[in-house]
């Protein structure tokens, strides 16, 4: 429990969850703190190539476009948990 780093909520019923900076190379990517919608909002709209090779820092991630809309709302909400849809981008490139 704690803050997030893409969203900055916090709180100690906040429940965040480690995501791995570097996809696919676990042992030497750094990691950020993430809540739980955060960290399906990423994976839902990101494939692990773009987090890899353009997304690998908690402020590329909070300035990308494809988040803004999300931010906007999740930042007006009490939410721990959410439903994702995985983006035809991600579904395309899988």
């Amino acid at each position: 429990m704690g803050e997030c780093a893409i969203c900055r909520r916090h709180g100690p019923a906040l429940p965040t969850e480690r995501h791995h900076l570097v996809p696919e190379n676990r042992k030497q990517s750094p990691v950020i703190e993430v809540c739980t919608p955060c960290h399906k909002q990423l994976h839902a709209l990101f494939t692990n190539e773009e987090l890899r090779e353009a997304f690998d820092t908690a402020e590329a991630l909070r300035d990308a476009d494809r988040m803004a809309s999300y931010l906007s709302w999740i930042q007006t909400t009490k939410k721990r948990d959410i439903q994702v849809r995985t983006s035809e981008n991600v579904c395309e490139r899988q």
